[in-house]
């Protein structure tokens, strides 16, 4: 192998780039992670996975490290819609996967992953800003830091910079997008007053339409989340200033008041957007998309994490089980397209008839809501079970009680 070149080099040191750096390291690839930060700080990303993102995390032989080092389990999870509490669940006992749902404090999962990676083998560059891709049979990459620009070959570059991915733009992907629906905002607390750190709880209010919910990090830190459609609440909450409105919101839309009281923000309070953005077929001549870059899902749903996982284990997969690997991008990219579009898919339904707003939705929610509470298996399960759950048109008339 030449000097300078790489079997794989991966642009973005989060869970998708080091999680493939570490795995692909482990069965003997040459692997190269560029990462911009050279310490990273809360910035309001992911911090949960349902059962089906554990189980990929399992897959990826990831979930036992991030658990003994930064990973909290959260075994329960309680729903409340419009003040009635519809669900007390063990996740553990009741999800296909027999697994728990799982968070962490970002940054810190980053630090883990990102050395995990480096002890499997893989070079780990902090520091370094990418500026440019450019595909082909043998694609380059043009990196600078410390100073110094050079150009670096590999066989196969791996776009994991996020749902503002600048690999994708280099590589020339089409992004899709969804219609502007929801906002959602989030702020991390310590001392918040949660009746356990066991249980995620979950408050969806539709005559508002808006959600709050509460991702326990364990050691009495929690990251409080808040979303809602924007048709029926466009302010973007940014800033300390906006702190009190979060949490006022927060409580209307159906939390405790309690659980605010002794609590101490310890991180910013940002709002994004909530609209899916993603590419067919993320692959294609030496370049290949995980991820956010490849498919940035709803915040809202929690989904995000548990995306990333199955695209790390899916593209190992077919890397290894391939010589070709253009042949290997490909399959991955097809598979992803399934995956994601269920996911994608089943998310929507669930805006639709819990969160949308307008009198349509409202009629929707008076037919649908008495079926929900007499059989609740009509609700879409993907949140806990991922994209194997039934997505077809018998599912989404069964779930909007038109059938």
């Amino acid at each position: 192998m030449a000097s300078g070149t790489y079997d794989i080099i991966t642009i973005g040191g989060g869970l998708g780039g080091a999680a493939l750096a570490k795995v692909m390291a482990e069965h003997g690839a040459r692997v190269l992670v560029l990462e911009r930060e050279k310490q990273f700080k809360d910035r309001i990303r992911g911090e949960g996975l349902g059962p089906w993102g554990v189980a990929e995390l399992q897959a990826l032989g990831l979930y036992d490290l991030l658990r003994e080092t930064c990973g909290h389990e959260v075994p329960w999870g309680d729903i409340y819609l419009d003040s009635l509490q519809i669900a007390h669940r063990d996740m553990v006992a009741t999800s296909p996967q027999q697994a728990p749902l799982f968070t962490f404090p970002h940054p810190a999962m980053q630090e883990v992953m990102l050395q995990a990676a480096e002890d499997a083998g893989a070079t780990v560059q902090r520091g370094a800003s990418v500026r440019e891709v450019q595909p082909g049979t043998m694609p380059t990459v043009g990196v600078e830091r410390d100073g110094h620009s050079k150009t670096l070959q590999a066989r196969l570059i791996v776009g994991a910079d996020g749902r503002s991915s600048l690999v994708r733009k280099w590589a020339r992907f089409t992004v899709q997008q969804d219609p502007e629906g929801l906002l959602i905002g989030g702020v991390l607390f310590a001392d918040m007053a949660l009746p356990s750190e066991d249980v995620l709880p979950w408050w969806i209010n539709s005559r508002l339409s808006q959600e709050t919910l509460f991702f326990p990090l364990g050691q009495g830190r929690v990251r409080a989340y808040l979303g809602y459609h924007r048709q029926a609440n466009p302010a973007r909450l940014q800033g300390e200033k906006d702190l009190p409105r979060f949490i006022e919101e927060s409580i209307r839309t159906g939390a405790p008041a309690e659980y605010y009281k002794g609590a101490r923000a310890i991180g910013p309070l940002a709002m994004f957007e909530g609209a899916d953005t993603w590419v067919d077929h993320p692959y294609k001549d030496g370049v290949v998309l995980i991820g956010d870059a490849a498919s940035a899902s709803d915040p809202s749903w929690g989904q995000g994490l548990s995306l990333t996982a199955r695209d790390v284990r899916v593209l190992r997969d077919h890397l290894l089980a391939h010589e070709d690997w253009d042949a290997a991008g490909h399959a991955y990219a097809a598979e992803h397209d399934w995956h994601y579009g269920v996911i994608h898919r089943l998310d929507n339904w669930m805006q639709e008839v819990f969160l949308k707003y307008g009198p349509e939705a409202e009629a929707r929610r008076a037919r649908v809501f008495p079926l929900i509470a007499q059989d609740g298996t009509r609700v879409p399960d993907h949140v806990a079970c991922g994209p194997e759950v039934p997505a077809d048109e018998t599912a989404r008339r069964r779930f909007f009680g038109e059938e």
